[in-house]
């Protein structure tokens, strides 16, 4: 019961593209679905999730001082540090925007590292340049594991 396979091969691509665009969905989860389960075109997957997740870590960068805004006036403004956050920071002042941008589309979604790193001050060219590369790298190795059967999951935890 795979949905891919349930729609036209056009729809197949154009459901690639949306389903690369969404937040958790993303690269990671549609390029090995597309090419294992629903044996589609690697190729046209890899371009169509990219641009995909491209264009919504985009506009969550674009807008990101609109979002910021929005959470002030409704939420206020805040009284002190959470642990969580404290974490955050550390780990943002060791790794920095490219280790974010590069660990981020596997361990908490692409939109959350754009986001995460323009929060702790990163500037929007810089994101938009890391998470660009960040996301071609992993869209080339997904692809291409996907296309070979090799599951990256198990070979990062070796």
């Amino acid at each position: 019961m795979n949905f891919l396979q349930d729609v036209n091969e056009v729809w197949q691509y154009v459901l690639v593209f949306l389903l690369g665009s969404i937040p958790w969905v993303e690269i990671a989860a549609i390029i090995p679905i597309a090419i294992i389960v629903a044996g589609m075109n690697p190729i046209l997957v890899g371009l169509l999730a990219l641009l995909g997740n491209l264009a919504t870590v985009y506009l969550v960068i674009l807008f990101f001082e609109k979002f910021k805004q929005w959470r002030t006036s409704k939420k206020g403004a805040g009284n002190g540090k959470s642990k969580r956050r404290e974490r955050a920071e550390a780990a943002w002042n060791k790794y920095g925007m490219p280790g974010l941008a590069l660990l981020g589309p596997l361990l908490i979604g692409s939109h959350i590292a754009a986001f995460v790193g323009i929060l702790f001050g990163a500037k929007k060219r810089n994101a938009v340049i890391w998470m660009t590369l960040s996301l071609i790298v992993w869209t080339a190795v997904l692809t291409i594991a996907s296309h070979y059967g090799i599951n990256v999951i198990d070979f990062i935890r070796g």
